[in-house]
C-alpha cells in the first residue's frame, strides 16, 4: 500500500535527487530515507507495484524501524500524560494498555508509514508540556523547567515536519499555554518583569525554536537533494538551474544581464499545469476562425511545452536597427521599452485591437507581417520587473520575473492557454498567447523569465540560425538563496493539487467513527495470510461512548454550577476540564478538520485522533468510580464491569492479531468469520 508511495522518496534520498511531495513537508521522509541509509540501502528499487517482493538489497528491517520504535514508546508516553493530569498510575496503566492493544495503531506502525512517528512527536509534545506546567509553581525557570518547555517546541515543530496535521495540536497546546499564561496574569505574587521573562521564554521555546526548526528541515532537504530529478518542471528557471544537471547543464555558462540584441527564451513562470515557453512559426491564424469571426492573418504566436529553436527571440532597442549585442553591452532595466524580434522569422511580436482565437475578450498576439493594408505594426513593449528591488534594476537570466505591457494598447502579454483549451490543428494544439487588459486582474500566466541566454554576435540571419542552435561560452553563476528555494518549495507543497480520485479503500470521516471501513495493507500470494488495518472494535466503541459521556457530564456539571450546585470538589472539576481539554481537544481537533478538506480521505488519517480519544477512556472510568459510584456495592460492580470490559478488548485484539501481524495464514471459514461488519472488505480468494 503506501510503503511504495513513501519508499519512491527513499531511494530519491538515497540518490540525492530532487523532489516535491504535496502531502505534507519533509521531516517524516527524512527521518525514513534516515532508517534506510542506515540499513546500508542504494535506493536502487522499483516503487511501482503493491504487493511486490522486496529484493535483497532493500534493507526492510531498518526502513521500517523508525516507524516501529516509534509505535511502541507511544505506549509509556500515554502513561506518563495521564499521571501527569493527576490521574492514579492505575488509570494510567489503563490507558497504556489500551494503546497497546490497539490494532490499528500496530497495523500503521510496523510498516514505512509516518502515522506512528507523527503520533509519538505529538504524544511527546503533549506530555513535555504537561511536566512543563506542574514544574510551573515550584520550579520555574530551572532546568528540568527549561528542558520540558524546550522540548515542548521541539516535539511540536517535528510533529509539523511530519505531517501538517500536527498544526492543529500545536495549535491546541499553544492556546492552552495562552490560557496558563493568562490565568499568571492574573497572579499578583509575580511581578511585571517576572511575567515578561515567562512571557518570552514561552515565546521563544514554543514559536521561535520551531519555526528555526522548520526552517532547518527545508534546509537539510535541499542539501541532500542537489541533483535534478523528475519534479523540476514545476519548479521555476531559478530553482532548476540551482540543482545539478538537468537545466543547469542547459544554463551554465549564460549571461546574467539581459542586454540589447541578446537572444533568449522566455519561459512563462505560472508553469502549470505544464511548463511553456513562448514561441512562433511561419504558420498564420486562419483568415476566418470555425464560429464566423475573423483574424488578423498575422504569424501565429504560442506558448510551446517542448524546447525548440523557435522558442528564441531577439531583445531589440527601437532606436536603432542592429540585432547583436554592443561592446560594452546595454543592459535593459526596468522600465525600459523594446521590440521582441523572433530569432528564426525575424518578425516583431505584435498584439492589436483584434480578437484572439480562443479568447475574444483579449487581444490577439502575432508576429507582425506587412500586408499593405491599413493595419500598422504595434510592436513595442515595457519590461516590468515584477520581482525588482528598485525601479533601475536590470533584467536578469532566470532570476527576473518580467511582465511586458503593450505601448500601443497597455495589454499584457499572457498565456492564456495555460487555464484553458490549446488552440485547434491550425495551431499544431500548442497553448494560446493573448494580450490581456491589466483591469482583468493579475495572474501568474502574466509573467515570463528568461530561461536560456545568450550575447548576440551574427547580423546576418543565416549565420544567426547558425548561433542559435549553438551553446553559450560565458560563465556567471546563477544559485538561489535558501529562503528563495524554501518560499518557492513551500509554496509549491501547499498549492500543488494532485488530481483527487476515488480509491477502493477511501473512505469518509464520517465512516471512521464507528469504523465502517478498513483498509488491505497486504496479501500473501498463495496462502490466506493477509494484513488489514482494522481496529479494535471493542476500543473504537468504548472511546466513543467515553466522548459521549464526558461532554454530557461536562453539560450536566456546567448547568449545575450556574445553579450554584456543585456535584463534585473544586479540584475534581479543574481535573475535569484539564483532562479534557488535552484529551477531548485532541481528538477535536485532530477530527473535525478532515470534515473541511476536500482530499482523498483513508482510516489511517483518523489515528492521531483515535489516540486522544482512547486516551479519554480512563479519565471517564476513573471519574465515575470516584465520583458515581459512592457505595462499597457500586464500587465493587464497577470493577468487575471494568474487567469484564478489558477482557472484551483484550479479546478482541487476539481475534483480530492474525490480519494485525498476518500471521498466521486463516482458512476461508475463519477469514469469513473475522468480517463483523459488511462493510470491511475482507480479501477471499476464489477456491
Amino acid at each position: 500500500f503506501d510503503e511504495v508511495y513513501y519508499g519512491q522518496f527513499v531511494s530519491l534520498y538515497m540518490k540525492r535527487i530532487f523532489f516535491v511531495d504535496d502531502s505534507g513537508p519533509p521531516f517524516g521522509h527524512m527521518l525514513l530515507a534516515l532508517g534506510g541509509y542506515l540499513g546500508g540501502f542504494d535506493g536502487n528499487f522499483l516503487w511501482n507495484r503493491i504487493g511486490a517482493e522486496y529484493s535483497m538489497n532493500v534493507p526492510v528491517w531498518s526502513l521500517r524501524l523508525l516507524p516501529a520504535l516509534a509505535g511502541a514508546l507511544c505506549v509509556p508516553l500515554a502513561y506518563q500524560i495521564l499521571v501527569e493530569l493527576h490521574f492514579s498510575h492505575c488509570a494510567a496503566l489503563g490507558a497504556a494498555l489500551l494503546i497497546l492493544l490497539e490494532n490499528s495503531l500496530i497495523t500503521q506502525s510496523r510498516f514505512m508509514l509516518l502515522e506512528s512517528i507523527l503520533i509519538f512527536f505529538i504524544l511527546l509534545a503533549v506530555l513535555s508540556y504537561l511536566k512543563f506546567y506542574n514544574l510551573q509553581k515550584h520550579s520555574a525557570f530551572s532546568g528540568s523547567w527549561w528542558f520540558w518547555l524546550l522540548l515542548t517546541g521541539v516535539a511540536c515543530s517535528c510533529a509539523v515536519g511530519v505531517k501538517y496535521m500536527a498544526l492543529f495540536t500545536y495549535m491546541l497546546l499553544l492556546a492552552i499555554a495562552g490560557l496558563h499564561f493568562w490565568h499568571m496574569i492574573g497572579d499578583q505574587n509575580l511581578s511585571n518583569v517576572s511575567l515578561l521573562c515567562h512571557f518570552l521564554a514561552r515565546g521563544l521555546a514554543l514559536i521561535i525554536i520551531p519555526m528555526g526548526m522548520y526552517l532547518s528541515f527545508f534546509y537539510v532537504h535541499l542539501a541532500l537533494l542537489y541533483r535534478s530529478g523528475p519534479h523540476d518542471q514545476i519548479m521555476t528557471s531559478a530553482f532548476q538551474a540551482s540543482l545539478e544537471g538537468g537545466l543547469a547543464r542547459i544554463t551554465q555558462g549564460q549571461p546574467l544581464e539581459v542586454a540589447y540584441g541578446s537572444q533568449i527564451t522566455l519561459r512563462n513562470v505560472l508553469g502549470k499545469p505544464m511548463q511553456c515557453w513562448l514561441h512562433s512559426h511561419t504558420n498564420t491564424y486562419p483568415i476566418r476562425y470555425e464560429n464566423g469571426r475573423g483574424s488578423s492573418h498575422q504569424q501565429q504566436v504560442t506558448c510551446y511545452p517542448f524546447k525548440d529553436v523557435n522558442n528564441w527571440w531577439i531583445v531589440k532597442d527601437p532606436g536603432m536597427q542592429q540585432l547583436v549585442v554592443s561592446n560594452p553591452p546595454r543592459p535593459v532595466r526596468h522600465g525600459h521599452i523594446v521590440q521582441l524580434v523572433h530569432g528564426i522569422t525575424t518578425r516583431y511580436l505584435n498584439t492589436h485591437d483584434v480578437a484572439a482565437p480562443l479568447s475574444p475578450h483579449a487581444q490577439e498576439v502575432s508576429c507582425y507581417i506587412d500586408y499593405n493594408i491599413s493595419m500598422p505594426a504595434q510592436n513595442l513593449w515595457r519590461v516590468e520587473i515584477v520581482n525588482r528591488e528598485s525601479d533601475t534594476d536590470v533584467w536578469k537570466t532566470i532570476l527576473s520575473e518580467v511582465r511586458f505591457v503593450h505601448v500601443n494598447t497597455s495589454a499584457v502579454l499572457k498565456a492564456s492557454g495555460l487555464s484553458g483549451a490549446s488552440l485547434p490543428e491550425w495551431g499544431y494544439r500548442q497553448l494560446e498567447v493573448v494580450g490581456e487588459k491589466l483591469s482583468k486582474g493579475y495572474h501568474q500566466s502574466m509573467v515570463w523569465n528568461v530561461e536560456e541566454h545568450r550575447y548576440g554576435k551574427s547580423q546576418e540571419q543565416k549565420e544567426r540560425e547558425v548561433e542559435l542552435h549553438s551553446p553559450t561560452q560565458m560563465d556567471i553563476s546563477k544559485n538561489l538563496s535558501f529562503m528563495a528555494k524554501f518560499t518557492e518549495l513551500q509554496w509549491k507543497i501547499l498549492t500543488l493539487k494532485n488530481e483527487d480520485t476515488e480509491h477502493k479503500y477511501s473512505s469518509s470521516a464520517l465512516d471512521w467513527i464507528t469504523m465502517d471501513t478498513n483498509i488491505a495493507y497486504w496479501l500473501h500470494p498463495t496462502s490466506g495470510a493477509q494484513i488489514h488495518l482494522l481496529g479494535n472494535v471493542a476500543t473504537w466503541a468504548s472511546a466513543n461512548a467515553a466522548a459521549l459521556v464526558y461532554l454530557c457530564l461536562s453539560l450536566w456539571y456546567l448547568l449545575r454550577r450556574r445553579r450554584k450546585i456543585y456535584d463534585i470538589p473544586e479540584d475534581a472539576w479543574q481535573l475535569w476540564v484539564s483532562a479534557g481539554g488535552v484529551c477531548g481537544g485532541g481528538w477535536a481537533v485532530n477530527y473535525l478538520p478532515f470534515f473541511l478538506m476536500e482530499k482523498t480521505l483513508f482510516l489511517y488519517h483518523y489515528l492521531p485522533a483515535l489516540t486522544f480519544q482512547i486516551l479519554l477512556i480512563p479519565v471517564v472510568l476513573q471519574h465515575l468510580g470516584d465520583h458515581l459510584c459512592r457505595s462499597v456495592l457500586l464500587k465493587s460492580m464497577f470493577s468487575a464491569v471494568i474487567v469484564a470490559w478489558f477482557s472484551s478488548v483484550y479479546f478482541v485484539y487476539c481475534t483480530f492479531s492474525p490480519v494485525t501481524y498476518g500471521q498466521p495464514a486463516l482458512s476461508l471459514t475463519e477469514l469469513k468469520a473475522l468480517r463483523w461488519k459488511d462493510t470491511w472488505n475482507i480479501l477471499i480468494r476464489k477456491q
